[in-house]
């Protein structure tokens, strides 16, 4: 399944915390990012550079990732990692989306016995 423009619209919406929820196992470089995005959703979230890396630049700048350089064979890429502002970012990002989409789900009728989906 691939995501339409209204899917789109929604990740775009949780893009940051995605990519916080990713960098939290540790430091990866851009396309590693794009890859385990792609991976952990099961091929739903297959995102471009384009939106991956002015996210990261954005994230950078509000200090919940450091990045630095690194080289691979022969390539030199830029590697990202949660900040300890990062972490607290993503927890409470993570607390709104468990209460929203707790919200959501009482709504069109998908909430599981103690609220959890």
């Amino acid at each position: 399944m691939k995501l339409d423009d209204i899917g789109g619209q929604l990740v775009k919406g949780h893009l940051e915390m995605l990519l916080l929820g990713v960098l939290e196992q540790g430091p990866l470089h851009g396309y590693a990012i794009i890859e385990q995005l792609r991976k952990r959703s099961g091929g739903v979230f297959e995102l471009p550079e384009g939106t991956i890396y002015p996210a990261l630049h954005r994230l950078e700048d509000a200090g919940c990732l450091t990045s630095s350089w690194s080289e691979a064979a022969g390539r030199r890429r830029r590697e990202y990692r949660l900040t300890g502002e990062g972490r607290e970012a993503l927890a409470a990002k993570r607390e709104q989306w468990t209460s929203f989409s707790a919200a959501v789900g009482g709504v069109i009728g998908t909430a599981l016995a103690g609220g959890a989906l």
